[in-house]
């Protein structure tokens, strides 16, 4: 959610800053379209658009943005003299927007923080041309904010179903709002906290399920966005893993490791990993084909789970978890 978390404690604090979104990339530039930067009033950075070099050049420009409040177009070509001075290995360029933020669309960027923490989702039209500044968002239940007027064919709610790159169109920077990826961890363990931990720090969605609240609480999992303490058959007759969704199990045991598996690839989601020995995995298996599972079902399973890095710590098999789950998203 970041940088969106801060601008909405810069905004609610009366603070402003500007808003840098990469809208093209061409060549090795580390960061796709879309990735973000926000530059506060203070001149503090928070976010990235993976360069030094650019997050200067965006920080040069980001006090003439406000101070005008008038938006911004750039292009940054990392060339062999920049590469060689900044001592990147990387090259390429990119196309940013930069964008003055205030609390005359405040309630937007609330939100689109609100929307990227799960609650619904949006597409947000941003002018590039012409003063003043103005911006609109359209949620998917047709709510309309903001002070630019939109014509209704772009309303593409299509889009929404898993998001998109954002666009130029008609002079009108188009992009999705779509909320993060949602992981289930099934167990609330050691290895648990740390993948909790590490996947909310790479945009996940995190929900933790247990059957015992002595380790299913807020104060084990601060950072997850539910954490829910049920019998593990009995939660999935109140939610489950979408079918883009991601579910990890870490259960305590063969036994419940057993029934997850059995709910969950009864709908399964876009990547189930489980954890254990080939032994073990072998053993629930072949129960999963006594009841009647397929092999291409039974197929889809990361298990045991994890990218092989030789991990053995709780924190080393977390990584290794959070790694797959990286790739799986990238290649979606």
């Amino acid at each position: 959610m970041e940088p969106f978390d801060t601008i909405i404690g810069y905004l609610r604090a009366g603070k402003s800053g500007t808003l840098a979104t990469i809208i093209s990339r061409v060549g090795a530039a580390p960061r796709a379209a879309g990735a973000k930067v926000f530059v506060g009033d203070d001149g503090q950075v928070y976010g990235t658009i993976g360069g030094g070099c650019v997050e200067a050049e965006v920080w040069q420009h980001a006090r003439g943005v406000l101070r005008q409040e008038e938006s911004k177009r750039l292009r940054y070509a990392m060339s062999g003299k920049t590469v060689e001075d900044e001592g990147m290995i990387c090259g390429g360029t990119v196309e940013l927007f930069l964008e003055p933020v205030t609390a005359k669309h405040k309630d937007i960027y609330e939100t689109i923080f609100n929307c990227l923490r799960g609650d619904g989702r949006a597409i947000v039209f941003t002018s590039t041309e012409g003063t003043p500044f103005r911006k609109s968002l359209v949620t998917e239940n047709g709510a309309i904010l903001g002070d630019l007027s939109v014509p209704d064919a772009l309303w593409e709610f299509g889009e929404l179903s898993g998001g998109c790159p954002p666009r130029i169109q008609d002079g009108l920077l188009i992009e999705t709002v779509v909320s993060p990826d949602r992981l289930y961890i099934y167990g609330a363990g050691h290895i648990s906290q740390h993948i909790s931990k590490m996947a909310k720090a790479v945009d996940f969605h995190v929900t933790v399920v247990d059957d015992r609240e002595i380790f299913a609480n807020r104060e084990r999992f601060p950072e997850a966005d539910e954490v829910i303490v049920e019998e593990f058959r009995d939660v999935f007759t109140k939610t489950r893993p979408p079918h883009n969704g991601y579910a990890v199990i870490v259960t305590r045991g063969h036994k419940h490791d057993s029934v997850v598996l059995e709910e969950v690839l009864k709908r399964p989601p876009r990547y189930t990993g489980m954890i254990g020995s080939k032994r073990k995995v072998k053993i629930l298996f072949d129960d999963l084909r006594g009841k009647g599972f397929k092999e291409d079902t039974l197929g889809t399973v990361h298990a045991p789970i994890g990218i092989d890095i030789g991990a053995e710590t709780p924190q080393e098999i977390a990584v290794s978890i959070i790694a797959e789950l990286i790739k799986i998203r990238s290649a979606a």
